[in-house]
């Protein structure tokens, strides 16, 4: 196996095992599902339980294809779409520094998932192994459309900032978070 082979496989995995760890974090950690869609809810994402389980299935799935190596530049698009709505609603507003919460980790992330898909996953993959490739310029336009044009269609559809989660409900305060000891779902 090259250096290049190499170098690729150790992104994939840790990338793609990341991914996998963040979905199952928001599933099983924390506050689990309840507490995701309440953090997802409060941060305008309607409806929260939906966006949760969706966040889960993503993560994981595209997190364990991308890692293997397996349609990589749709699993990349999957990958992105998360770190491009994660940014737009919760990162961007606090600057660039991760530290301070801001866009710094999904900016990164964003980039790999990118370049692997430009690159490919190398030999040590699924699709080197079933014969998948579909070139440098197919795989960044596959990425970005997938992730970019669904993280848009998702938040142009779903994505409510500002509106109080009691103003969508029918009798107000039923829905309301105010009061609540609902945790975020990342377990923090």
């Amino acid at each position: 196996m090259h250096a290049i082979d190499t170098s690729l496989l150790m992104v994939r995995v840790v990338v793609g095992l990341t991914m996998v760890i963040h979905g199952l974090n928001h599933a099983f950690g924390g506050g689990k599902i309840a507490g995701t869609a309440g953090w997802f809810e409060g941060l305008g994402l309607r409806p929260g339980r939906v966006h949760a389980w969706m966040s889960v299935v993503t993560e994981v799935g595209c997190g364990l294809a991308f890692a293997a190596g397996f349609l990589t530049p749709p699993a990349a698009g999957g990958l992105l779409g998360t770190m491009v709505v994660a940014g737009v609603i919760e990162h961007r507003t606090h600057g660039f520094f991760v530290f301070k919460n801001g866009y710094e980790y999904v900016l990164m992330i964003a980039v790999i998932l990118l370049a692997t898909a430009i690159s490919g996953p190398g030999r040590a993959a699924v699709d080197h192994a079933i014969g998948f490739d579909l070139g440098a310029w197919a795989g960044f336009l596959t990425a970005i459309g997938l992730g970019v044009g669904g993280a848009a269609l998702l938040l142009g559809t779903c994505w409510r900032p500002g509106v109080p989660i009691a103003a969508e409900k029918p009798g107000g305060v039923v829905g309301s978070m105010a009061g609540s000891q609902v945790t975020d779902g990342r377990g923090e």
